[in-house]
């Protein structure tokens, strides 16, 4: 136990570290336990486009496995910024009553889309204000572009995972200073970011208490980096007064350790 002087209470605490790979699952975990992801699974409709994080939830929602570098079409790999082949991608994931839908593009949906429906979107940034940002190479917006206009104007939810590795000071900045027609050089395309300020947004740290708020526990991000195979990785203080929720939540933790980092092949 640890006396807090920030809350006059004893606690318990941990310490965790979580490669980006790792952080992946984890908050997989917790987006498949949000309420409206089970209310909408159950009845409803529920789009997931690709992504790296978004793979993970595929598979923990439906309990198959994702070739999770082909379900990205964006990505930053190689050392630069650049997209996979369309013919390589893996289709977005559409799930209406708990059922698969193949062959429904997400713009068909969300047509029918309601205010208990479901778009779970990646992101590429995200900073401590709780905003998103989604990078754009595609000269409409792609799909972020595609799917804001009817989301927002039905109040549908809009749940972005992304871990903080992807941390910057601030979207909103980070959105001024991109722009497609606006870099006169580029590693890789040439993108705009979009940011998401009303997005449910899942860090690390959101999942840490989707998944064990109700025991008290708390996550809080300390640091980042590392080297040898922790490059990009997240330090997290996890702590509560309930010395066994705090335990079960670091034995959870360890739980996910191991994970393959994310590259063409992983599967």
């Amino acid at each position: 136990m640890f006396y807090s002087g920030s809350n006059g209470r004893y606690v318990t605490r941990a310490l965790a570290v979580l490669t980006p790979s790792e952080s992946k699952r984890l908050i997989a975990k917790a987006v498949c336990r949000l309420p409206e992801v089970r209310g909408a699974f159950d009845n409803g409709r529920i789009v997931i486009i690709g992504g790296t994080t978004n793979a993970y939830v595929v598979e923990e929602l439906l309990g198959i496995a994702v070739d999770k570098f082909r379900f990205a079409s964006g990505r930053i790999a190689f050392g630069e910024l650049g997209a996979n082949d369309p013919s390589m991608r893996r289709p977005p994931v559409v799930i209406i009553n708990g059922e698969v839908v193949d062959g429904l593009r997400p713009v068909d949906v969300l047509k029918e889309f309601t205010a208990n429906d479901v778009y779970i979107k990646g992101a590429n940034a995200v900073d401590a204000e709780g905003h998103a940002g989604v990078l754009m190479a595609d000269g409409a917006g792609g799909t972020i572009g595609a799917s804001m206009g009817i989301i927002q104007a039905r109040g549908s939810n809009l749940i972005v995972p992304v871990g903080l590795e992807k941390l910057v000071p601030s979207v909103i900045d980070a959105a001024g200073r991109c722009g497609q027609d606006g870099f006169a050089y580029s590693m890789g395309l040439s993108v705009g970011l979009m940011p998401l300020v009303d997005a449910k947004v899942i860090t690390e740290v959101q999942a840490i208490e989707v998944l064990f708020g109700r025991e008290g526990v708390r996550a809080h991000h300390v640091a980042s980096g590392g080297v040898a195979g922790c490059e990009g990785a997240v330090v997290l203080a996890i702590e509560g007064e309930d010395g066994e929720g705090v335990k079960k939540a670091f034995e959870f933790l360890q739980s996910v350790k191991g994970e393959v980092a994310v590259g063409p092949g992983e599967e």
